[in-house]
């Protein structure tokens, strides 16, 4: 499969995932996804995949400077930038999963999980944040 290929792929596979979270929270299928984290684990076999494919050998002390990984994404192969790529997308998605299932669990309204599963699926820590934010708001106005 062509690096191209792959990326449209992995974008592919998480877009439903974000879609069900945000529309159809509570069906079961939606559940069962949150739960298994079924595309988190598909995306993690692409991530090693094409982590390893490329024209250079990947060189693991990269990953201890920014200069490195400045020049790991920018040598020219589309292995470790895709690979960078699904990095996001799945722990973006983790993130969304354990944000719905956390916040279901605590009774939050779902209105107010929807802009933290938007910001979480376009800006992946951002959306964290402003659920730590509800998640604590949620916690003091709450009646004993």
């Amino acid at each position: 499969m062509t690096p191209e290929t792959a990326f449209t792929l992995a974008n592919a596979l998480v877009f439903p995932q974000w879609l069900l979270m945000i529309v159809a929270p509570r069906w079961h299928v939606t559940q069962w996804l949150v739960r298994t984290l079924a595309i988190p684990m598909v995306l993690a076999v692409m991530y090693l995949a094409y982590l390893f494919t490329g024209t250079k050998q990947l060189d693991f002390m990269s990953f201890s400077t920014l200069q490195g990984v400045m020049s790991l994404m920018g040598q020219g192969d589309k292995g470790p930038a895709l690979a960078g790529w699904v990095h996001y997308l799945a722990f973006d998605l983790v993130a969304g999963s354990w944000l719905l299932r956390d916040g279901q669990e605590r009774g939050i309204r779902h209105g107010f999980l929807i802009p933290c599963l938007l910001f979480c699926f376009m800006l992946g820590p951002t959306g964290l944040l402003l659920y730590g934010i509800v998640r604590l708001v949620a916690s003091r106005t709450k009646p004993s």
